[in-house]
């Protein structure tokens, strides 16, 4: 299951292989419920103040996570303009405003850092998405995407797009995440898939050469009827999973951003859906680790397995 598992749930991505960057785009059913939780101390964001409690707009017609860092937030105007042209968004007296959050990692230390997802790109990552099983590895914003860079650029490893969903009774709760991190990664079991210690040890320096090439971006999807207020206890389950599975987290050089969104009907317990989060988010940075091919002489977790 992939987060496209979730009803009506589409997810489409642009990739440029020789730049080594890329966008993804997630579009949601309405009506919806979003909110977020950003952990780390970097982020490049937009529209994220929309989900502060007590905003009157709670519905979004889409997300978009980017590459580029902060020129890649330019990719959301695209999907806006999009998303217009199919006369979704918010209702005004003056016309439709899509409300399109999004987020951005650091990916120009590789490839042709000159070349970013603008709104062109943005568009066509929209306009690719689709219901089927979301690709991972080497595309969209996690085309660029590496990890395990605090103990130096010898350690590096390629890192990616993941997705992983489960049903919790009638209800789906799924994940896609951009696993873009300083951190070593390690599975929800322990299991080290980057190396390094599973107890970073708290004398240990991060690399300056890496300082703010990371962000790991995180969404979570599900049928199941959520308030804001219980969704953001699940961004916060999600948030939860990163820390578990990336070592260190939630660091001064990453821009850690969960994203939840409810867009569904079926009853169930806001709970077991954080618990369920926090599964799916694990599990879906481990699929981004294990689907990530080796590029630009930086090698895959599979390859060193």
């Amino acid at each position: 299951m992939t987060l496209t598992s979730v009803p009506g749930v589409e997810v489409g991505h642009w990739t440029d292989l020789r730049a080594l960057t890329g966008c993804t785009v997630m579009v949601f059913p309405e009506p919806n419920v979003a909110a977020a939780e950003v952990r780390g101390a970097a982020p490049g964001t937009r529209e994220t103040s929309l989900f502060d409690q007590g905003m009157r707009i709670e519905n979004i017609q889409a997300l978009v996570f980017s590459g580029g860092s902060a020129f890649g937030l330019a990719a959301a105007d695209g999907v806006v303009r999009e998303l217009e042209a199919d006369g979704r968004g918010h209702v005004t007296r003056m016309g439709r405003v899509p409300i399109v959050p999004a987020a951005i990692l650091f990916d120009l230390g590789l490839g042709a850092g000159d070349r970013r997802p603008g709104p062109e790109e943005g568009a066509a990552a929209y306009r690719a998405a689709h219901t089927g099983p979301v690709e991972m590895g080497n595309v969209g914003a996690g085309t660029g995407a590496t990890v395990a860079k605090w103990r130096g650029f010898g350690t590096m490893v390629k890192g990616g797009v993941g997705s992983a969903g489960t049903k919790l009774g009638d209800a789906t709760v799924a994940a896609l995440v951009v696993v873009n991190a300083v951190g070593d990664v390690f599975t929800l079991a322990g299991e080290p898939l980057t190396g390094g210690d599973p107890v970073p040890s708290p004398y240990s320096a991060i690399d300056p050469l890496h300082d703010h090439e990371n962000t790991t971006l995180v969404a979570v999807a599900t049928d199941l009827a959520l308030t804001r207020a219980e969704l953001h206890r699940v961004a916060v389950r999600a948030q939860d999973a990163v820390a578990a599975c990336i070592r260190p987290s939630h660091t001064r050089y990453d821009g850690d951003a969960a994203f939840a969104v409810s867009c569904g009907s079926v009853a169930g317990s806001a709970d077991a859906a954080g618990e369920a989060a926090f599964n799916v988010v694990g599990e879906a940075i481990e699929a981004g680790l294990r689907a990530a091919a080796p590029t630009h002489g930086i090698p895959a977790v599979e390859d060193k397995a």
